[in-house]
């Protein structure tokens, strides 16, 4: 067997394995960006979404975005079993994996718009209906064959695909499941409900930091002309650039270093690259991080100030920046790394490829949100409603939904005490 075959495949199954720590990243991100009384809910409920997704790809999704089809949609390859070789020298397995990755992440996404509120209910539905009907179709119109790919649309890793995509259905979700009691007072001005634990926070985003080289770098295919390294080079500067970015807007108009916008930022500058890494020089990179960076911070204050309840910043860091991140291509791909699509503005290649950037962005982002909304609403009229009632949100979703806290000493009364006071 070809040395090269078996690089490239136990290449792909490190960065699917780094991929899917990112859910661990994910896990004590919004767990820390929450309330305590939340915490144990939003680490299941990352888990046993995952395992659904990976069902629901298996059964219907690979076949949807990869199977043999239209510029729609993939017709074929349900219930995905091939053990051949394919594509970009992959065993068939191995692309399964790695595609299943990505799919469980724009997941993770979309339900940052569920968090304190929702029914965990309302999480198994939406997963197996966001997996069937929104991010497969989105997939094949891009990445699978579909009529985006065909126009030249630049996606390296999925700004677009992944982020717009999830943050679009958590813009619904927010949407409809409405703020958390509290946030928003009634002359308008916001409450900060804040996460409490900002070391969690960090950790979190560290880790999907280290993951994002499986996310970008694992998207070459291959080890062949070390071409990964590259890529991975563009993601750490951007993702540098954005955290510098972040904290220099919140540092000059607020006049502290806030740690969570700075946190933020480094995610969306990787957010921001992830179209991008492969397209563009390194010093573009930067710029994109960085202007990433900025971008969150005011989004951020937009949605709040709309009272746009989003406790994750999912909508800001995923979607405000992901359009960003897709529009970059447009601007910044050069002609030597432009093998799809053409190269951006700023290097002689007119407005053509900006202008099918922002067609993706559109098409994207509305079919997203609007299937999701629909769902959503009929999942909401049909299912007795979404949102848990006022005293299970008060009291949180730990004990509300799952019988238990995720830091029971910190809510319970010790027995040792009970005994003693005849309890």
């Amino acid at each position: 067997m070809d040395a090269t075959f078996l690089m490239n495949n136990l290449w792909i199954i490190v960065c699917t394995i780094l991929v899917l720590l990112m859910q661990g990243g994910f896990i004590l991100l919004e767990a820390g960006s929450t309330r305590m009384k939340n915490a144990g809910h939003i680490a299941g409920k990352t888990v046993f979404t995952v395992g659904i997704v990976s069902l629901v790809f298996w059964a219907v999704g690979y076949g949807l975005i990869y199977g043999e089809g239209n510029a729609f949609i993939g017709l074929s390859s349900f219930f995905y079993g091939d053990a051949t070789t394919m594509g970009e020298g992959l065993a068939g397995s191995v692309d399964f994996l790695f595609q299943l990755a990505f799919a469980a992440i724009a997941m993770t996404i979309a339900f940052g718009g569920f968090a304190e509120r929702a029914k965990l209910t309302a999480y198994v539905v939406f997963a197996i209906l966001f997996s069937i009907f929104i991010y497969p179709v989105i997939a094949h119109w891009i990445w699978g064959g579909g009529w985006l790919g065909a126009l030249g649309k630049q996606d390296f890793a999925g700004s677009t695909v992944v982020h717009l995509t999830g943050a679009a259905a958590a813009l619904a979700a927010t949407m409809i499941l409405k703020p958390r009691i509290g946030k928003y007072n009634k002359d308008g001005s916001s409450n900060d409900l804040a996460g409490h634990n900002q070391v969690f926070t960090a950790l979190g985003v560290l880790l999907l930091w280290v993951g994002w080289f499986g996310f970008n770098a694992g998207s070459t295919f291959g080890v062949a002309d070390a071409f990964f390294g590259y890529v991975a080079l563009n993601t750490q500067l951007a993702a540098g650039a954005g955290a510098i970015g972040a904290m220099v807007m919140v540092w000059i108009l607020s006049g502290k270093a806030d740690v969570p916008t700075t946190l933020n930022g480094a995610l969306a500058g990787l957010v921001a690259i992830t179209a991008s890494c492969a397209f563009v020089a390194p010093w573009a990179s930067v710029v994109i991080g960085f202007i990433g960076g900025m971008i969150v911070y005011f989004s951020m204050k937009f949605f709040d100030k709309k009272q746009i309840d989003d406790p994750i910043f999912a909508l800001s860091v995923h979607g405000t920046v992901g359009i960003w991140g897709t529009l970059s291509n447009g601007l910044f791909a050069t002609p030597e790394l432009a093998t799809t699509g053409r190269p951006g503005l700023f290097y002689g290649g007119g407005f053509t490829q900006l202008g099918v950037q922002l067609l993706s962005v559109v098409v994207c982002g509305l079919f997203a949100f609007l299937v999701a909304y629909l769902i959503l609403k009929v999942m909401d009229k049909t299912m007795g409603g979404l949102r848990v009632s006022e005293e299970e949100e008060i009291m949180g979703l730990d004990i509300s939904e799952h019988g238990g806290y995720g830091y029971p000493e910190n809510f319970e009364v010790p027995k040792v005490k009970a005994e003693k006071s005849g309890a």
